[in-house]
């Protein structure tokens, strides 16, 4: 009998522990008010930052330092992320009982370092489908160094970054320094159009290598065309394909889609219609952005859908623009924005605006390098005496 009295209560000390590590996991917590025991329920926010390190006020109280959790009453809270140095992060965050909410804060420098990529000159630049390369052209130089090059972003040069571009073309066949390049959907070859000194001819250039004799499809560049039309429209499909029947429907009445995230759960679009978003998702997700959304649609306006969550945002632009800049940072979390010559970063849904750079660059070549570390631009640095270069701006 004492075996089985010991064994009982080991049983009752385990489920006991386990129950009591289960229920502190879920956010409760016992508290004595007025003498009196109780186990409330409270809401957990995970705090994290990159760089990590930074401070973390809640409702302007300091209250811990970032990679950590706290625990919170349920309730509205403004939660603001600072570390020395950085843009601090800010937003207002809801914690409910029993719910893990994330505040995740990107913090950009107030002083980013300004490093230039070619001292050549360049002209045209381009970016690739998959947004890690960037074609463009030089000239003035020798033929043998005249031509188009190529910016891999995703190469780690041992000293510099003007290490990571090659040469795939020079003005030996054609005039290739003169020539408007345009990407192929899977970003493995394209098309030099060159029209210069009576010239008019459209050449197949492969990226990865150097092209010495280039293929002339100045005669089939329609063919050409088509099937890189058929590539692109097999892509979409397939991406619309991978949405609930439901979805796509609604996708298809009322998106003007301007690009997707590069990790596929998010679409950013113009509205083709004034219409109200059906809920997707029901019952809707726990613990998902607490960012109010917008569900009603105005023709024209532009958003930010959240595939995985159902939850629907209105980007805040100049509403008289039809050229607006908008494209996905790597991250699929933020969008860069060009406005009035400088360049803004913000959340997907709106919040925490950041001008991150406010300087002189060239028509809209900004390119988000592929590991979020730096933003490329083209700029002459305001002197129009010198040719314009490609130039990263730091973003760590």
């Amino acid at each position: 009998m004492k075996k089985i009295l010991i064994t009982l209560s080991i049983l009752l000390a385990l489920f006991l522990a386990t129950a009591g590590l289960v229920l502190y996991g879920r956010g409760y917590r016992l508290s004595f008010d007025n003498g009196r025991a109780d186990l409330a329920g409270t809401g957990l926010l995970v705090a994290t930052s990159n760089p990590d390190g930074a401070q973390v006020f809640v409702n302007d109280h300091l209250t811990t330092a970032t990679n950590n959790t706290i625990n919170l009453q349920p309730g509205d809270y403004e939660v603001k992320i600072f570390k020395d140095g950085y843009f601090s992060w800010q937003k207002k965050l809801k914690i409910e009982k029993g719910v893990v909410t994330k505040a995740e804060a990107l913090l950009f420098p107030t002083a980013p370092k300004l490093e230039s990529i070619t001292n050549a000159g360049v002209d045209n630049p381009a970016l690739d489908p998959s947004r890690t390369k960037i074609a463009y052209t030089v000239s003035s130089q020798t033929i043998r160094k005249n031509g188009v090059y190529i910016l891999d972003m995703t190469s780690r040069p041992i000293l510099t970054l003007q290490n990571s571009s090659r040469q795939i073309s020079d003005d030996t066949v054609s005039l290739f320094s003169k020539a408007i390049m345009l990407w192929s959907p899977d970003g493995e070859s394209l098309i030099a159009s060159i029209s210069a000194q009576g010239l008019s001819a459209n050449y197949l250039l492969a990226a990865g290598v150097f092209n010495q004799s280039p293929s002339d499809v100045t005669e089939t560049l329609t063919s050409v065309n088509s099937s890189w039309d058929k590539l692109k429209a097999d892509r979409d499909k397939s991406l619309a394909d991978g949405l609930s029947v439901k979805l796509r429907k609604t996708v298809n009445d009322n998106f003007n889609i301007m690009s997707w995230s590069a990790d596929e759960t998010k679409i950013l679009y113009r509205a083709s219609s004034s219409a109200t978003l059906p809920i997707i998702r029901s019952p809707r997700l726990i613990g998902a952005n607490s960012t109010p959304e917008e569900r009603n649609l105005e023709r024209d306006k532009i958003y930010v859908y959240d595939i995985k969550e159902d939850r629907n945002y209105k980007i805040h632009t100049p509403a008289d623009k039809d050229d607006i800049y908008l494209t996905w940072f790597p991250d699929s979390k933020h969008l860069i924005y060009l406005h009035d010559k400088k360049i803004d970063i913000m959340e997907y849904d709106g919040a925490n605006v950041t001008k991150v750079y406010a300087g002189p660059f060239i028509d809209s070549y900004v390119f988000p390098w592929s590991d979020n570390s730096r933003i490329v631009i083209l700029t002459n640095l305001g002197n129009s005496d010198t040719p314009p270069n490609l130039y990263t701006i730091s973003l760590k």
